[in-house]
């Protein structure tokens, strides 16, 4: 036998040790299973990991995706939703103007508004405030998951004001997370090569911890399959570990795979389904005091989720009601799906649904 194959089948026995006595994963580890194809012992290792912290259980709620505006000051290359002010298809979006989308497409059992948006320079930070005011007196019984961590030093930057003190102003207007987008890869070297004009990397972790001292538990994300190499991806798991250690505030991790600019664009653009796979249960692995990892189906496709369910997932997102970012960037799945659909998507993978609201509290167990 190969010297190298024995070293590598030795390597990989050793991080199943590991893992399965409740050991960390070093670095090295982690780009050691991102550089093997052998996906299904990764995916069996994050699969024992999965069961050991939520059982068969596989959670989603009742979201609908909310864009109070797509003017943007930021010029990130992967970005094709933002628009300068004037151009064609922009829009700011009044707090009235905003509750009429909400009635008129709002599905009975919505728990959450997922609310994120452009960088608009053109508004002052109180329109941001009172967005989120007019939502929240209209729609009291629906959590408000609003802003990513980008957006809130764009706010500090606009206002003069701390981190501390715009969470503070939100928070008051019905505020009670934060989204988990703006990460893309936590490496300033990535954020300069594809042009991530906002916040750098340790502004977001930053808006992140002052959420948490706060109170408020927040979702965290990767945008992965552009430049960055894996060593990148392992030390963005890493950086995320060790804030997690600090404050336990992150409820979930969300791998969001790339997607090409245009729908029209062939396989080649795209994260292949191994890659995918691999990645959402690497990071079950790596991120060993995080509760939950999510598979987005909005990026990854529905099937691909219900597979990565056996890969290190407990969670599915939730029913969506018109995802526009990821489409606007190609993504060639639904712009949504039904509660029914949802629930059949789990069980099809010998799970357990689970709704649950944006805290990760149970609200029906569908057994």
């Amino acid at each position: 036998m190969n010297i190298a194959i024995q070293t590598e089948e030795k390597q990989m026995q050793q991080i199943a040790e590991k893992v399965r006595s409740g050991g960390r994963l070093s670095r090295e580890d982690g780009v050691f299973l991102y550089q093997s194809d052998d996906l299904l012992t990764i995916g069996q290792l994050a699969n024992e990991v999965n069961l050991r912290k939520n059982g068969r259980k596989v959670y989603f709620t009742e979201t609908m995706s909310l864009y109070f505006t797509n003017i943007c000051e930021a010029h990130c290359a992967f970005c094709n939703f933002r628009k300068d002010q004037g151009e064609e298809g922009a829009y700011t979006l009044t707090g009235p103007e905003m509750i009429d989308y909400v009635e008129r497409h709002i599905t009975p059992g919505v728990r959450e508004f997922h609310i994120v948006g452009g960088h608009n320079p053109h508004v002052a930070f109180q329109y941001y405030v009172d967005s989120l005011q007019a939502l929240h007196e209209r729609f009291p019984n629906v959590t408000l998951k609003a802003y990513t961590a980008a957006e809130i030093d764009f706010f500090s930057r606009i206002s003069g004001l701390s981190y501390r003190e715009v969470l503070e102003r939100l928070i008051e207007a019905g505020l009670e997370s934060l989204t988990g987008g703006g990460a893309e890869i936590l490496s300033d070297d990535y954020r300069k090569k594809m042009k991530v004009d906002k916040a750098n990397v340790s502004q977001y972790l930053e808006v992140h911890r002052t959420a948490h001292k706060l109170g408020l538990r927040t979702p965290t994300t990767m945008l992965y399959g552009s430049v960055e190499k894996h060593e990148d991806r392992i030390h963005h798991l890493v950086q995320l570990r060790e804030l997690q250690d600090e404050t336990n505030g992150f409820a979930v991790f969300i791998p969001l795979s790339m997607q090409p600019i245009s729908p029209n664009a062939g396989i080649r653009r795209r994260n292949s389904a191994f890659e995918d796979l691999k990645t959402i249960a690497i990071s079950r692995l790596m991120l060993d005091n995080f509760r939950h990892i999510k598979a987005y189906f909005i990026n990854i496709g529905t099937q691909l989720t219900q597979v990565a369910l056996t890969m290190g997932a407990s969670d599915v997102h939730g029913t969506i009601v018109k995802e526009r970012i990821s489409h606007a960037a190609g993504a060639l799945t639904p712009e949504g799906i039904t509660r029914e659909d949802l629930i059949w998507l789990v069980k099809g993978a010998g799970r357990i649904p689970v709704e649950r609201d944006t805290f990760y509290n149970e609200i029906r167990v569908y057994e």
